[in-house]
């Protein structure tokens, strides 16, 4: 089997969080699946993906947030970011959503795939640029059917901890189905924080130890951003 091509870096990475009344609710399952399409023929938009929520504690289906939902694309140039937001898809959430948090990133480092792509550009953990600046980071899994429960037992102690670390702005379970396909998006005020939790924290150390022994995940990916901009608000406020 031939190896995958290498992937560019993306100019730009977007993360739009949208907050609907339950009203709302039955509006947003549909554009879950009306955008589908309409992502893969927007201009520019390299990689895409609509997400569901949750407060990722336990990462099974009662974790789900109904009222919240996100938008994840790469983009091939900032303006065609720019141009997104006078898009259909854009148009329909603004009407639907009564809050909405944009996040506009820029790939530092990746580690992995995701549905067998490396969407924020190659695998190259010497080549990660340095930043002094806020940082996001975005992890994805695709479990494995048999190993899914014992690795949902190991997320409540990090979910629990994470609350507590210094430097988290914000913290979200994100998600293309609440079962086998899980994620979480994290907004950090410096890449020390970051780091802090991920190789300091002694119940995210254990997870990580114990990832290649348990076998959990069929795919994974973990991703590291520069933040370049952070507007609109999450519970009412900006992180």
């Amino acid at each position: 089997m031939s190896e995958p091509r290498p992937e560019q870096r993306p100019a730009l990475v977007t993360l739009d969080v949208w907050g609907v009344a339950p009203r709302a609710v039955p509006a947003a399952l549909a554009r879950m699946a009306l955008d589908r399409p309409l992502l893969a023929r927007t201009p520019g938009a390299r990689f895409a993906k609509l997400l569901g929520t949750g407060d990722g504690r336990t990462f099974t289906a009662r974790d789900a947030d109904p009222l919240r939902w996100a938008v994840l694309v790469a983009w091939s140039r900032p303006e065609d970011a720019a141009a997104f937001e006078s898009s259909p898809t854009v148009r329909a959430w603004r009407r639907l959503s009564r809050e909405r948090l944009r996040v506009e990133m820029a790939p530092l480092t990746s580690r992995g795939r995701w549905g067998g792509r490396a969407p924020f550009g190659p695998e190259d953990l010497r080549g990660a640029r340095a930043h002094d600046g806020p940082v996001a980071s975005i992890t994805r899994a695709r479990l494995r059917t048999l190993r899914a429960r014992s690795f949902r037992r190991s997320v409540p102690p990090v979910a629990a901890d994470l609350q507590r670390v210094p430097g988290l702005r914000c913290a979200l379970g994100v998600g293309e189905s609440p079962l086998l396909h899980q994620g979480t998006f994290s907004l950090w005020a410096s890449t020390a924080a970051l780091r802090g939790f991920a190789h300091r924290r002694p119940a995210h150390v254990d997870v990580m130890d114990r990832t290649g022994p348990e076998g959990w995940y069929a795919e994974e990916l973990f991703a590291r951003f520069a933040v370049r901009s952070v507007t609109g608000t999450l519970d009412g406020r900006t992180p």
